[in-house]
């Protein structure tokens, strides 16, 4: 029973991998570049439900909501002012300016909410008691665990429907495959990557209510361990493919799983091997495809 629930744990904290992988992934699918900043717009999300529930007594679907709310108009804003005078600088220039952000986040919040560690409120009960009995003595799962694939299956799923269904959903896609094409349709594609920065931070700010929850633990560098593994699943699915990111989320979620079961210490290293492994094999990814550039 022990491998069963490793497996359940696993794909908990997958799901969760998963949610913000695919901020990773609709950005660089879009806007072709690497928003690295998009771990620390999870801790202020993690911040903003903390002080709502913990400050203002507001219940916790109210202190989610305004997680959402602050992280997507903070992920535009970001897009606006940090991203959107870059469109057409070299890859390397963005990239910096993604660490800037990243840091500028982190010692905005260590400068607002000071650098001392918090206890985070989970927004459903982590007691013992709280679980879902599958085998008594031998198997049950959490209720966050529960809550947390809930969300991952439910947030995948509005996508798929989003992408496939909607008008700026099917923009999404034409911007992905050619921007100059797109806007030669009459496609606005500056709003297009605005609505799909906002997405991606809404999607971080849920990720990072249900990480806190699990592993209550909140400070101004919360979001940039998740951060990393985020991108190493959403690079292990493939980049750029959202069925990639949910699969690199929950392979890399079991996989640190079990990796934690042998060595604490060496269960990065492990995740990581297995990444360099996989992508000798297949350098797009498990689901990526290759496109080949035209000189």
């Amino acid at each position: 029973m022990s491998f069963l629930n490793n497996v359940i744990t696993g794909i908990s904290l997958g799901s969760i991998y998963a949610i913000i992988a695919l901020g990773y992934t609709m950005v660089y699918g879009i806007a072709k570049m690497l928003n690295f900043a998009h771990g620390d717009i999870i801790m202020v999300g993690a911040y903003m439900c903390f002080f709502a529930m913990g400050s203002f007594n507001l219940p916790p679907a109210a202190g989610v909501l305004l997680a959402v709310v602050v992280c997507t108009v903070l992920g535009i804003v970001i897009e606006r002012l940090a991203y959107k005078p870059l469109r057409s600088a070299p890859s390397l220039a963005v990239l910096i300016t993604a660490i800037g952000v990243s840091y500028l986040l982190q010692n905005g919040a260590q400068i607002l909410w000071g650098a001392a560690t918090k206890t985070f409120t989970p927004i459903v009960s982590t007691a013992p008691e709280a679980r879902l009995v599958l085998v008594p003595g031998q198997l049950s799962i959490s209720y966050v665990a529960i809550l947390s694939i809930v969300c991952c299956i439910v947030v995948m799923i509005a996508l798929t429907l989003f992408t496939g269904q909607t008008k700026m959903g099917k923009a999404m896609r034409a911007c992905s495959e050619d921007k100059g094409a797109a806007q030669l349709m009459g496609i606005d594609v500056n709003t297009t990557i605005s609505v799909t920065f906002a997405i991606g931070s809404a999607l971080a700010a849920i990720a990072g209510v249900l990480m806190c929850s699990a592993y209550p633990v909140l400070s101004p560098t919360t979001g940039s361990l998740p951060g990393i593994r985020a991108f190493t699943a959403a690079v292990f699915g493939g980049i750029g493919s959202i069925p990639g990111a949910l699969l690199g989320g929950i392979l890399l979620g079991v996989i640190e799983t079990f990796a934690k079961t042998i060595s604490t210490e060496l269960s990065d290293a492990v995740v990581f091997a297995v990444l360099i492994i996989v992508l000798l094999v297949r350098p797009a990814g498990l689901l990526g495809k290759y496109v080949p550039e035209k000189v």
